[in-house]
C-alpha cells in the first residue's frame, strides 16, 4: 500500500466523577459581575474592529499545509492585545495564553486552514474581502471568523483585567481539513494539563461532546493500458465498477443506524480519452461511525471485496489513507460541568442549543485521547454561507455571539475574575 498510516484510536472512558472541574464559576454568578458585563459590552462595541480583523486575516491565502502567513498574522495580533507566551509552532499552530495559577489549562481552538478551493478563489479574486452591513464577503472569511471570535474574546478578557484560575489558551491549528495535524500536535502539548478543549466552530447554537470517526480512503486500481481496437478487457473500469457496487451493499449502515454507521463512494476517476483503455484509476471511500469496531468491520469487508474482484478480473487494488479522524465517547460527558455550563451560556445568549455526541472536527483528537472536549457550532443561524465558493461570506453577528460565548466560557470554566 502507498502512504498507509494505520492509526488505531481507542475509545477512552472516563467516570462522571472525574468530569467536575475545580474552581469554576456558574453563569449566574458570572453575569452578576460588573466586570463580566463590561467585557460583554466591549465585545458588542468591537463589531467593526472584528470585521476589519476578519478582512485582514480572511484575505490571507491559507490552504492546508501552507498556513504560516496566517499563523504569523494571528501571532502579531495576539502580542498586540497582550497575550502571553505567543509562538508559532512547526505545525504551524499559533498559541497564546492568559496565565492562570493552577498549572491546568482550558484551551480554545480555531482552524487556520481553508479548503484548496478557497485558496483558488482567493488567487482569482481581484480584491480582498469586503464589509457590507452584517457580512464580510470574500473567500477565506467563513472559517476564519472563528479565529477572530477567539481573538476578540481574548482581548475583552485582557482589557478588563481578568486573571483566571487555569491558563486560558487560545490556539489556531493547522491542517484541520487534511488530517488534523495541528490538533494532534496541540493535544500532545496540552493533554497532561488540559481541563478541557473548546473547539470553536460557531456561536453555541449546537454543542457536541462526542466524536464520530471518519476514515477517508483513495482506492487505486491498475491494469493494462491499450487502444479500444486492441480489446476492452481486462479493464480497470470494470473492476472499479464491480467493487463500488459491492461496497455500497455493505450492511453495517443499515444494521447500525443508531451508531451513525455510514459508507459512501463519491468520486471515481480514470481515463481521459474515448478510445484508450486507462492503466490507472481510483475511487474515494468515506467510512464513518461512532464506534471504531464498526468502522474496522466495514473496512475489512471492503478489503475482502477488493481481493475478490482482483481474483475475478486480474485487476489489483491498493488502499491509500487520505485522512483518519478518530471517534470517541466519554462516559458522563453529557452531564459534565463543561457541557452543562456551555448549555447555560447558550441559554443566556438567547437560544436553546442542540446537543450531539457525533462531532467531526479538531475535538475528535482530544476526545479520542480521553480529554473532555466540546464543539461550539451554529444552528439555523450559521457563521455564514457559500463556503468554498467565490461568494463566500461570514455572518458578523454570529461571529460576535461566538466571541461572547468564548468569553463567558473562559470566565466560568476558567474561573477568571477581575484582578483586584
Amino acid at each position: 500500500m502507498r502512504n498507509i498510516l494505520k492509526i488505531l484510536p481507542v475509545l477512552l472512558i472516563a467516570s462522571l466523577g472525574s468530569l467536575a472541574i475545580a474552581g469554576e464559576r456558574t453563569v449566574d454568578d458570572a453575569v452578576a459581575d460588573a466586570a463580566v458585563l463590561n467585557g460583554l459590552g466591549e465585545i458588542d462595541a468591537a463589531k467593526m474592529d472584528a470585521s476589519n480583523l476578519l478582512v485582514k486575516l480572511g484575505g490571507i491565502i491559507s490552504p492546508s499545509g501552507a498556513e504560516h502567513e496566517r499563523a504569523n498574522a494571528v501571532a502579531d495580533y495576539m502580542r498586540e492585545i497582550g497575550l502571553a507566551d505567543v509562538h508559532v509552532t512547526d505545525a504551524p499552530n499559533v498559541v497564546g495564553k492568559i496565565k492562570g495559577r493552577s498549572g491546568k489549562a482550558l484551551i480554545f481552538i480555531s482552524t487556520l486552514d481553508d479548503l484548496m478551493t478557497v485558496a483558488d478563489h482567493q488567487r482569482a479574486a481581484d480584491h480582498g474581502p469586503v464589509i457590507s452591513e452584517d457580512r464580510v464577503t470574500g473567500p477565506g472569511t467563513n472559517t476564519t471568523s472563528t479565529t477572530v471570535a477567539n481573538l476578540i474574546a481574548a482581548k475583552a478578557l485582557i482589557d478588563n483585567g481578568f486573571v483566571p484560575e487555569h491558563d486560558i489558551v487560545f490556539a489556531g491549528v493547522a491542517e484541520e481539513e487534511t488530517g488534523l495535524r495541528g490538533m494532534r500536535a496541540l493535544y500532545e502539548d496540552y493533554k497532561d494539563q488540559a481541563i478541557g478543549f473548546v473547539d470553536v466552530l460557531g456561536d453555541g447554537h449546537s454543542i457536541t461532546y462526542g466524536a464520530i470517526g471518519i476514515h477517508w480512503w483513495r482506492i487505486h486500481a491498475t491494469g493494462p493500458a491499450g487502444h479500444t481496437l486492441s480489446g476492452g478487457l481486462p479493464n480497470i473500469n470494470q473492476a472499479i465498477g464491480r467493487a463500488v457496487d459491492r461496497i455500497l451493499q455493505i450492511s453495517e449502515p443499515q444494521e447500525f443506524e443508531d451508531r451513525r454507521a455510514r459508507l459512501n463512494v463519491a468520486m471515481l476517476n480514470s481515463g481521459s480519452v474515448f478510445n484508450h483503455k486507462p492503466a490507472t484509476g481510483w475511487f474515494s471511500l468515506d467510512v464513518r461511525s461512532l464506534d471504531i469496531e464498526i468502522i474496522e468491520s466495514m473496512e475489512a469487508k471492503v478489503r475482502k471485496i477488493l481481493s475478490d474482484v482482483t481474483d475475478e478480473l486480474g485487476i489489483p487494488f491498493e488502499m491509500e489513507v487520505v485522512s483518519n479522524t478518530p471517534p470517541g465517547q466519554i462516559e458522563g460527558a453529557r452531564d459534565s460541568t463543561l457541557v452543562q455550563t456551555s448549555m447555560a451560556i447558550s441559554n443566556y445568549l438567547g437560544y436553546e442549543p442542540r446537543l450531539s455526541n457525533s462531532g467531526s472536527a479538531n475535538l475528535n483528537v482530544s476526545i479520542a485521547g480521553g480529554t473532555l472536549s466540546i464543539g461550539l457550532g451554529g444552528g439555523a443561524i450559521r457563521r455564514g454561507g457559500d463556503r468554498g465558493f467565490a461568494s463566500e461570506w461570514a455572518n458578523v453577528p454570529a461571529m460576535m455571539r461566538s466571541a461572547k460565548n468564548v468569553f463567558l466560557t473562559a470566565v466560568t470554566m476558567g474561573n477568571a475574575r477581575k484582578d483586584q
